[in-house]
């Protein structure tokens, strides 16, 4: 880190806080290490990802358990949601960790840009189609699928489970607390799968992600108050538009 300059290592901090916040509060706040990481530092891909997926395994573990102690991973219909999120991930993650080596400087950015602005566009579609008090049982096939198409996707740009998984659990009708619960669990899967992948390679930077990690662990905490407590659509909004601006930047930042 001795490359980088003070302002970079406290925006970098803040990209840890404001990314855990979202992925308890909102969901869909995993991305923003990974932007971090990306656009502020020299890492290859590689490094990016596995960098920005091993500050999962912490903030993964922390969400599921203050769920859990919520108890909305007490009930029935949200463990078995988890469940198949956190099996398709075995195998969906380790397939997006052998993708990223790879990919290119320029195409990780052009995916991520695209991940980014899928993202904002899903947020916008869970606020404006508000899913009803009472939901159907989701097919388990459909969450296995959704499950390893989200882990794999995670492998390849180190992004948190939760970050595609709760808008497009939401899409599917899964009340947001039940959908924001069930994506923690699956987030320590992905997380460790990616870890363990990206580690036999090198690929971590062990002191960004301490960096990085040790702020996201404070946002996690604060974004499942927030989640609770507040209603959230002023900060969803707020993502949305951090979303939108940064995504062209991230498709152009490796060309």
């Amino acid at each position: 880190m001795a490359e980088l300059t003070v302002p970079t290592l406290i925006l970098l901090g803040l990209f840890g806080l404001a990314g855990g916040v979202g992925i308890t509060a909102v969901g869909p706040g995993g991305v923003l290490p990974t932007i971090g990481l990306f656009a502020l530092t020299g890492l290859s891909p590689a490094e990016v990802a596995g960098t920005a997926i091993v500050t999962h395994v912490a903030t993964g573990a922390l969400a599921t358990a203050a769920y859990t102690r919520s108890g909305h991973l007490r009930e029935p219909e949200t463990r078995r949601t988890a469940l198949i999120l956190a099996a398709a991930a075995v195998v969906g993650t380790p397939l997006g960790v052998l993708i990223n080596t790879g990919v290119s400087e320029r195409i990780f950015g052009l995916v991520l840009g695209i991940f980014v602005a899928l993202v904002a566009a899903l947020v916008c579609y869970r606020e404006w189609r508000r899913p009803a008090g009472t939901r159907a049982h989701t097919p388990a096939p459909l969450i296995a699928c959704l499950g390893f198409a989200v882990a794999v996707a995670a492998g390849i740009v180190g992004i948190g489970g939760p970050m595609l998984t709760v808008p497009l659990l939401v899409a599917l009708g899964v009340p947001v607390l039940e959908s924001l619960a069930s994506a923690q669990a699956q987030s320590i899967v992905i997380a460790g799968a990616g870890t363990i992948g990206y580690l036999a390679t090198g690929s971590i930077n062990w002191p960004l992600a301490a960096l990085v990690g040790i702020p996201e662990l404070a946002g996690v905490l604060l974004g499942w108050k927030i989640a609770r407590a507040l209603p959230a659509r002023g900060l969803k909004y707020g993502l949305v538009i951090t979303l939108l601006a940064l995504a062209p930047y991230l498709a152009l930042h490796g060309a």
